[in-house]
């Protein structure tokens, strides 16, 4: 009990996720018959994997084709297709987003990046800046759907079983769906803001295919090389970052020597987060499974819950409250240990659950009151927290429709991992 009073008085005065759980930890086990040096021992026993490495190469594989002036290609490339139709720029958006997820894996990176370039853009053109700055928000959840994705690598890591591979491709129909919904969403309700644009030529549209097609190979190449069986998720990562090294320095000579020490250091500081993170909850996790506690839990629901749908609708309900207030990776690493398992035991696809996880979880990086690509936008829109909200929440709901979509009809999930035999 002390270990969790410190942890939520912690948390109550606004204290880093990571320190409040390790000091929770650390008031836990000062009242166990245990060295209080075990706990550093389980959180370096947290990072001791070959496979976390992944995390911080998909990192920085982003942040060198961010620097490379990748962006500007994807974007030209976005509008060369849907920048005709009616909230054109809109769709631009949002097409863009699907495109830059095969770069990124990171919603946040997703909002930061293209969010500079659209949202002045799309209120130069006559849409509001507080949509501009919502539809971006929205349209990052793409990011993490679409491989290469850091939740996903982080919930094969924690559930140790689950085919990266199969959750890759598992995650590819959420994320169409969910550009499909927030596309269909602006075409009725923001083609009043902004004129038609002619439609480009096929010329047009082959030139801005050709400078697009480095960043268009590079996630087919990361996802093909893993499903051949040609290298791991982690060696895919530290090919996907060489891949951008080099195209960035000697094909589009965007990237100087100069510029790199400021690309490894903002790299290294994003991926220290997660890391962190991950490190303080596998001694957390350790401790909860010495206590029993994810065994306690599991049978408690197993007593009370028999039918997977119904478990499946208080996950939902459960995960899209936690991600009001908890962020994406943070709440998956405290509660997958307890889920899975149950799910598991109700005879629920792995690979279903886990898009259904991370899709709730990653809708909660942009819903108030702590929506991290939420507060990413409005650094750039600078109009408020609360102008952005009102404006996201009916894209809110299409999200909630696509997440309602994956849980309950789960062959929408599953079809692609079964048709390449996962």
């Amino acid at each position: 009990m002390l270990g969790f009073g410190v942890l939520l008085v912690l948390l109550a005065i606004g204290s880093p996720i990571a320190f409040a759980i390790l000091l929770g930890v650390v008031g836990h086990v000062s009242t166990l018959p245990f060295n209080i040096s075990l706990v550093a021992q389980r959180v370096f026993a947290g990072l001791d994997s070959f496979s976390i490495l992944a995390i911080p190469l998909f990192v920085l594989a982003g942040e060198l084709m961010n620097e490379s002036g990748i962006t500007s290609r994807i974007i030209n490339f976005a509008n060369a297709l849907v920048g005709h139709m009616r909230a054109g720029l809109a769709q631009v958006n949002i097409w863009a987003s699907v495109i830059f997820a095969g770069l990124s894996g990171s919603a946040v990176a997703d909002t930061s990046a293209l969010g500079r370039v659209f949202i002045p853009t799309m209120e130069k053109e006559g849409y509001p800046r507080s949509f501009a700055a919502a539809l971006t928000s929205a349209s990052s959840v793409i990011g993490p759907m679409i491989p290469p994705s850091i939740p996903v690598i982080i919930y094969a890591l924690i559930t140790t079983g689950v085919s990266v591979p199969a959750l890759f491709l598992a995650g590819v129909a959420p994320g169409l769906f969910l550009a499909a919904g927030l596309s269909i969403y602006v075409y009725i309700f923001a083609g009043h803001y902004a004129e038609l644009k002619p439609k480009q030529t096929m010329k047009e549209r082959m030139k801005a295919f050709v400078q697009a097609w480095i960043p268009l190979f590079m996630p087919i190449f990361i996802v093909g090389s893993i499903l051949t069986g040609i290298v791991t998720p982690t060696e895919a990562a530290a090919f996907a970052a060489a891949y951008a090294l080099i195209a960035g320095m000697f094909i589009l000579r965007t990237l100087k020597v100069i510029d790199l020490p400021a690309i490894f250091i903002r790299a290294m500081r994003d991926s220290s987060v997660v890391l962190i993170i991950m490190a303080v909850i596998a001694a957390a996790n350790w401790l909860l499974t010495f206590s029993r506690v994810p065994q306690t839990v599991s049978e408690l629901v197993l007593d009370s819950v028999s039918s997977p749908w119904v478990f499946l609708i208080l996950v939902n309900v459960i995960l899209l409250v936690i991600g009001l207030f908890l962020e994406g990776i943070a709440a998956m690493l405290i509660l997958l240990p307890i889920l899975h398992p149950i799910a598991m035991s109700l005879g629920i696809d792995p690979v279903h659950f886990g898009i259904v996880v991370i899709f709730n979880l990653m809708i909660g990086l942009v819903t108030p009151p702590m929506g991290i690509c939420l507060f990413v936008s409005n650094s750039i829109a600078n109009v408020g927290i609360a102008a952005i909200s009102r404006q996201i929440m009916p894209m809110f709901l299409v999200e909630l429709a696509v997440l309602l979509l994956i849980t309950f009809v789960p062959s929408t999930v599953t079809f692609l991992p079964s048709l390449f035999g996962y």
